[in-house]
């Protein structure tokens, strides 16, 4: 049985291990629940970039940030399809649509809606992140066929206030709820390497793990500075610009344990990773990468790169429908309020022994 009671000394545990014994666990957690030597390829197009009124610190398309980014205006329809178009050709399994808002105009809907309904059609899975959205505008989003919506978290709620000041944690939440009230699957992860502690990742895997449900994708997020943001002003050219690899692969390992059916997927980030270190993510439990040369407006590994990398490794793409989405009969799950009282819950330290349940990896099983 899937938990979602983890207490905050629980996860600090596990990142305390032996780093070769909690790659053990992850790796059977992972065997437990996924394929192996199966990866998820996904690509992530920018539908409306820069201009944001959102004052996140890590992000070049704040209208605050002076990185040099000029406001866009919605792509035409027809340009998102033909992009998706080469995402397929291309190998990817699902297509991710970004528009740099603080949250979609009714106005925009329309045209949403159509690059949904027309990337569905091509037999892809689809995924959107718009910002903050209502109840009604999450249903429409449904009816028209998008099969995901990211709504990452960022961090950890005690360091999320060092990282944005115009939109709170609980905003963030309830976007969920109202994504889960609809019927969608989630898609929440954050970033790592803005400044924080291993204390804060301990808090922000405990704030995804203990949801009511289990976002069914966790993208993982090592920052990439650039000038003219508030992190990347104060932490470009200093070790802190960049998490340890070691420290980095702990992360998704402890990820897959507490999220045994859920997609950990490598995001921005892994541009600058080692071979090595992408392939220790894999041994973790990472099993889904973005593909292509460009995540929204930051550099990514291109995909001719990512095959090599892939056939280095004996790995091929995912084909089959993920875990959690197989199970659930309203391929979303669940609904409800979800408040930062309910998250905090289980935060006092546990005094008792580390509770991970670790199945006998089966053959072939793939659930």
């Amino acid at each position: 049985m899937t938990r979602t009671d983890w207490t905050r000394g629980e996860i600090s545990d596990l990142f305390e291990l032996p780093f070769g014994e909690l790659m053990l666990r992850a790796a059977k957690v992972h065997r437990a629940h996924h394929a192996p030597g199966e990866v998820q390829l996904c690509t992530l197009l920018s539908i409306k970039t820069g201009g944001c009124p959102e004052d996140c610190g890590y992000c070049s398309q704040s209208a605050t940030a002076n990185s040099g980014l000029k406001a866009e205006k919605l792509m035409d329809v027809d340009a998102v399809l033909a992009a998706a178009a080469e995402a397929k050709a291309a190998g990817s399994q699902r297509f991710c649509m970004g528009a740099a808002w603080r949250e979609p105009k009714d106005r925009d809907m329309g045209a949403v809606c159509a690059m949904v309904a027309g990337v569905k059609a091509m037999g892809l899975e689809t995924c959107m992140t718009l910002g903050i959205l209502t109840g009604d505008q999450a249903r429409e989003l449904k009816a028209a066929g998008l099969d995901y919506y990211n709504h990452n978290i960022d961090t950890s709620p005690e360091h999320y206030g060092d990282i944005i000041t115009t939109r709170t944690f609980q905003e963030r939440l309830d976007t969920l709820a109202e994504v889960r009230g609809a019927g969608m699957a989630v898609c929440c992860g954050g970033i790592v390497g803005m400044g924080e502690t291993r204390s804060d990742r301990i808090g922000f895997l405990h704030a995804l793990a203990t949801l009511p449900r289990h976002p069914e994708s966790v993208p993982i997020n090592a920052l990439v500075p650039i000038r003219g943001t508030v992190l990347g002003n104060l932490l470009a050219d200093t070790p802190l610009a960049r998490i340890d690899d070691i420290e980095f692969v702990r992360t998704v390992a402890v990820a897959r344990i507490a999220m045994p059916r859920s997609m950990v997927r490598l995001s921005a980030g892994r541009e600058s990773m080692s071979e090595a270190a992408q392939a220790l993510c894999f041994l973790a439990g990472a099993n889904s990468i973005f593909t292509g040369d460009k995540l929204l407006t930051t550099a990514n590994a291109g995909e001719g790169q990512d095959a090599a990398l892939l056939a280095k490794l004996g790995m091929v793409p995912m084909q089959a429908e993920e875990p959690m989405r197989k199970s659930s009969p309203d391929r979303g799950g669940g609904s409800g309020t979800l408040t930062e009282g309910a998250l905090s819950a289980a935060w006092a330290p546990s005094t008792t022994p580390l509770r991970v349940a670790v199945p006998l990896p089966v053959p072939g099983r793939n659930e």
